[in-house]
């Protein structure tokens, strides 16, 4: 795993967090599902929504199919 400073480590797991709310918002009460319906490896995006790095390509995937864009995924980002 790569390392990262305080801020980015904080970041990414404010993404994570965001994933999980979206998530649970659409209606998946486990990532499992939410990934497995979606054709997105299952045990990847559960290290998303624990913190870990991504691609930008994966997090566009990830965005679509919440069905949420990039500009409301991130309004509340410091």
């Amino acid at each position: 795993m790569a390392k990262h400073d305080k801020y980015t480590d904080k970041q990414l797991k404010r993404l994570g967090e965001k994933f999980t709310e979206y998530r649970k918002a659409k209606g998946y009460t486990n990532y499992e599902t939410f990934a497995y319906d979606h054709n997105i490896p299952r045990a990847q995006y559960g290290r998303y929504e624990n913190g870990q790095d991504l691609r930008f390509s994966s997090l566009c995937k990830i965005l679509k199919a919440l069905d949420v864009s990039l500009e409301e995924f991130f309004k509340d980002f410091d």
